[in-house]
């Protein structure tokens, strides 16, 4: 019975992982490119525009190392010293966000998809409680962001 559920949980799980659907405050952007590419561009195009690879993690390698093949998917944390520094100054809270996430995900057609919350969207609750610049990094990290994404997608 167990590994009924367990083999119902990941399908379900599967499903869910094989394609990224636009939401509110969320970038998404499909490319042609295959998931490792992708990974690697993103990469580049992160250094490129002087954000710095912070964190990264997936689930695909450890599954697979357990017998489990699952689609490429891997959370690319970026950040910058710079703002990293002036968002503290501004909330101590804030900070819990950083490094602001980005997300690959391998498509069934072996293309991979490129989505991220928006900087915007991630430091909105601690808006309220901040000096206004707080709002205007942001607004600058929204357009970082999304000359990262464009780069990586082309």
């Amino acid at each position: 019975m167990r590994a009924v559920l367990i083999f119902v949980m990941m399908s379900f799980g599967l499903a869910a992982q094989a394609e990224m659907a636009p939401r509110d405050g969320w970038v998404v952007m499909e490319s042609d490119k295959s998931f490792k590419v992708l990974v690697d561009a993103v990469k580049g195009a992160a250094k490129a525009n002087k954000m710095g690879v912070v964190t990264q993690a997936g689930p695909t390698a450890a599954a697979k190392s357990r017998g489990i093949n699952i689609p490429g998917n891997r959370v690319i944390g970026l950040f910058n010293n710079v703002y990293a520094v002036r968002i503290l100054g501004l909330s101590t809270a804030a900070m819990i966000e950083a490094p602001i996430r980005v997300y690959v995900t391998e498509n069934e057609d072996e293309t991979a998809t490129l989505s991220y919350k928006m900087p915007s969207t991630v430091f909105a609750p601690y808006m309220a409680e901040a000096d206004a610049d707080l709002g205007v990094a942001a607004s600058e990290l929204d357009a970082i962001f999304m000359a990262i994404a464009e780069a990586a997608v082309q």
